[in-house]
């Protein structure tokens, strides 16, 4: 039933446009001085609109995919051929129905035609113009079509290698964070994108000691993430139990300023926590300071150098604080202090402080659980840029 109503729709459109075309050309001849039956200028408007329409559709194959002037120089010659019959039908339905005066119908085909092939031109013109542009407008579409499908695919199988990417990327952090006697870390990460820049890392050193190192690229994406995992690499190339934190961080530094692009640069934090001491020995090489909760009151560790990969000759030094039970520790990286709220309000340092002052009594891994879903509520989860978290409790 739907497909009768459109079929009737489609067909009483094209009898209104007959109509209009009828009306106007009707209108040139009646401005040119020529007598005319209205009823006869409709009657031939529809009959060559009704007659011309299928033909020109059905030899349309001819023509419609050739290039211009081709395609103009092969449907001339159609339109004057079937322009003859269409007017010989045309005119006998007129003489039949509504000729202009009385007369045979040779006599109509003979000296009537002015008018039927103005309107004949003009319909043929216009069908032309109207398939020709239809043809264009869908092949156009075609290729809008296919383009977005190709563009759908590729973003389908970047989205796939990003996913990868992550996979990958997560492997390189550590799946079990190592513990030792009298001490918790834990540890979270929350890449603003597919891959991150930022890292950390805790590895057993020896059984009372373990390196802790969190790392943050300038920049986010993939190229940041590669970068990160040259930082992977080096830190579990360079750590060991002789080599002191300031160590591991000249070695990585000189690495990088070999290998690492222009305008890039790693702010780094690397530590040696002792059980046997009690003490976190750490150099700092650009890092945020580190936040120390102790005894109902907070400090910032305010010690640090030079970023890594920018000047290769930097002498880092090592610090050192001493962990009472109670302690605890934060390290994070930038994406925590510049989250920001629906006032553009960034987190700072100073919540994060105030936040593990009041909850300093619970552990490593409770702390570092509620500090993290506390920026994702102030930022609507809404992460500018990568966020780690590493929070360490002398217990």
């Amino acid at each position: 039933m739907k497909v009768k109503v459109s079929i009737l729709a489609r067909f009483l459109r094209q009898q209104s446009v007959y109509i209009a075309i009828s009306a106007v050309v009707g209108a040139i001849f009646w401005a040119n001085g020529e007598q005319i039956n209205p009823f006869t200028v409709l009657l031939y408007s529809l009959c060559i609109g009704n007659f011309l329409s299928p033909a020109i559709g059905r030899l349309e194959f001819l023509y419609s995919r050739r290039r211009f002037p081709f395609n103009w120089l092969i449907f001339v010659p159609i339109l004057l051929l079937v322009a003859i019959p269409i007017y010989i039908f045309s005119s006998a339905v007129v003489w039949l129905i509504a000729p202009p005066t009385p007369q045979t119908l040779l006599h109509l085909i003979r000296t009537g035609w002015k008018f039927p092939y103005l309107v004949i031109c003009v319909f043929g013109t216009l069908s032309f113009l109207y398939h020709s542009t239809k043809e264009q407008l869908e092949q156009r579409n075609v290729e809008l079509q296919q383009s977005v499908d190709r563009g759908a695919a590729q973003l389908e199988m970047q989205e796939q290698e990003f996913e990868r990417a992550r996979e990958i990327q997560q492997s390189l952090l550590p799946r079990e964070i190592p513990q030792v006697a009298g001490f918790e870390v834990a540890g979270a990460w929350q890449p603003a994108r597919s891959v991150s820049g930022d890292y950390y890392d805790v590895l057993r050193l020896d059984d009372h000691r373990l390196g802790v190192c969190i790392a943050d690229v300038v920049g986010k994406g993939v190229s940041a993430a590669l970068l990160m995992a040259n930082v992977q690499a080096a830190v579990r190339a360079f750590a060991s139990t002789s080599e002191s934190p300031a160590g591991v961080c000249g070695k990585v530094n000189r690495l990088l300023h070999e290998n690492i692009a222009t305008g890039k640069f790693v702010t780094f934090l690397y530590g040696i926590l002792d059980s046997e001491t009690h003490t976190f020995q750490y150099c700092n090489a650009g890092h945020l300071y580190p936040i120390q909760i102790s005894g109902g009151s907070t400090r910032t560790i305010e010690q640090g150098g030079a970023v890594l990969g920018v000047f290769p000759d930097w002498k880092f030094e090592d610090s050192m604080i001493e962990l009472r039970v109670g302690d605890r520790l934060l390290l994070f990286t930038d994406g925590i202090t510049e989250a920001t709220d629906s006032a553009g309000q960034e987190f700072e340092e100073t919540r994060i402080a105030a936040f593990g002052k009041v909850h300093a009594t619970l552990s490593a891994s409770e702390l570092n659980r509620q500090l993290l879903a506390e920026v994702t509520r102030f930022c609507r989860a809404q992460f500018q840029d990568d966020a780690t978290l590493l929070v360490i409790a002398a217990i």
